[in-house]
């Protein structure tokens, strides 16, 4: 037995080693693939760079030249005005000379007049000063600084893990939002990625893999929101990274936030055998439930052993103790869970074509032929839609009418402690009825449905407009309904 022992564990210790070996080997195959990716990038990032660079340059040289072709019009129209100055000019010169050598008194007079055209000839308004400079200092450049910063370019750091702050993040309305920020600020971070999973322990959950972390990429705010949870675990550990445009950072510390909802699913040993159960679904079947009973009367009669579905040591027999399914017309199925104390909320929606069913609770162990809502231990709605849609609230066999559109979803609050049983338009959330009562028993969620068939959602938490109104009705006093029952 020793020698199996260290048989056994020299073989699993080779099994490591070689998932060990294995995972090396595909780690090294990574690195060598991702280090070709990183240069590929890289490469890109300089192509990249030096097409900005050549476009500058095309771009700066097109303005020196604009600017050459701007000084040298300049100065061509100045060297053609000085142009035909001096050619005036020399025709005045010519003429002044030859008025030197007329003797004659009259052609002298003919002249007479040449000082003054010698005045104001163009050649004497001239600016002999070039328009523009020859300089072209003014389109130099200087890339020291630029130079500086290119030798300074290095690979992106990789960001600080983000600290996530447990002051702002709500938990309310089967919605998480939670909200974080960087210990410092950091302009290269391109968006957050947010994880999360679910735990019944108050911290990370004690075994590695227990749950995955679900991810949501992308974020570009320091904030988000995750709605339409289904709250089935106790708590939910949450944690965020920042990435920049390359890498990805730490993770910050995870934080363990609370979510309190009732969690419970249709038990199907306490159950019609009319009635085919699901986790959350029950259908009405007229003749399913016959055929099983059939069979399972043949089953008892050949077998000796008890059915482990019928063990008196099973969480789910003891909820229903000793009895039998329920009979007759007593289409019914409870909750595997009871509600023994504190506020609790689930909801309930009908196919368009079930004919009747009631939503509600009872005590544990009613009757195998009791209905809801027909004793004096079960509060429930009820709802025919057989010839016409009739909606009630019923206890104790006393039914109260209900003159009120029957919605598609159908929302129940439970106070245990406070002796309150409301039911919701889940969409609306306007309240439908209260009964108010003391409750003496741990309460199990019960349904019946006939012809047609029920969803039931669980792991919500009491909805905040619930809570609002409850308050209200509960400050306003008095009864809302005459089936109350006060214990």
């Amino acid at each position: 037995e020793t020698l199996q022992r260290i048989v056994s564990t020299l073989v699993n210790k080779n099994d490591e080693i070689h998932n060990f070996i294995d995972m090396l080997n595909h780690t090294i195959s990574n690195v060598q693939v991702n280090s070709s990716n990183a240069i590929s990038e890289l490469d890109e990032e300089f192509d990249g760079l030096y097409s900005v660079l050549h476009e500058m340059k095309g771009s700066m040289a097109n303005t020196i030249q604009q600017e050459e072709a701007r000084k040298i019009q300049a100065l061509q129209d100045q060297l053609s005005q000085c142009s035909r100055a001096l050619e005036s000019s020399e025709e005045l010169l010519e003429l002044a000379v030859q008025s030197l050598d007329i003797k004659n008194p009259v052609e002298l007079l003919e002249v007479e007049n040449i000082d003054w055209i010698v005045t104001v000839a163009s050649a004497f308004r001239l600016s002999l000063k070039p328009k523009v400079s020859d300089s072209m200092t003014h389109m130099m450049v200087d890339f020291a600084l630029e130079k500086r910063m290119l030798q300074a370019v290095k690979f992106l750091p990789v960001p600080k893990a983000p600290e996530i702050d447990v002051a702002a993040c709500l938990v309310a309305d089967n919605c998480i939002t939670i909200s974080w920020r960087m210990p410092e600020e950091d302009s290269r971070i391109d968006h957050f990625v947010l994880e999360y999973r679910k735990t019944n322990f108050d911290g990370l959950p004690r075994l590695k893999g227990e749950q995955h972390w679900e991810l949501v990429d992308y974020i570009k705010a320091t904030q988000y929101t995750l709605s339409g949870l289904r709250f089935d675990t106790k708590y939910m550990n949450l944690r965020v990274q920042a990435c920049n445009k390359a890498v990805a950072g730490e993770y910050s510390d995870p934080v363990t936030l609370e979510t309190k909802a009732f969690v419970f699913s249709l038990d199907s040993t306490s159950s019609h055998l009319n009635l085919k159960v699901e986790d959350t679904y029950v259908e009405w079947d007229p003749t399913g439930g016959k055929g099983q009973e059939k069979i399972k009367g043949k089953e008892n009669k050949n077998s000796n052993t008890a059915s482990p579905k019928r063990s008196t040591n099973s969480p789910r027999a003891s909820a229903r103790g000793s009895r039998d399914r329920f009979a007759g017309e007593s289409y019914t199925v409870l909750g595997d869970t009871a509600v023994e104390s504190g506020q609790h909320y689930w909801e309930v929606r009908a196919q368009k074509d079930c004919k009747s069913y009631s939503v509600g609770v009872t005590y544990r162990n009613p009757g195998k032929f009791d209905q809801l809502g027909k004793t004096n231990s079960s509060w429930c709605i009820h709802i025919n839609n057989w010839l016409q849609t009739t909606f009630s609230a019923k206890h104790n066999n006393k039914a109260k009418t209900l003159d009120i559109p029957v919605p598609d979803r159908i929302g129940v609050y439970c106070d245990f402690d406070g002796g309150q049983l409301s039911f919701y338009n889940a969409s609306s959330k306007a309240l439908l009825h209260t009964f108010r009562t003391k409750f003496t028993q741990p309460l199990l969620p019960g349904f019946m449905i006939w012809c047609g068939g029920l969803t039931v959602t669980t792991g919500l938490q009491v909805p905040s407009a619930v809570k609002t109104l409850q308050k209200s009705e509960n400050g306003l006093g008095g009864s809302t309904s005459s089936l109350n029952n006060v214990a």
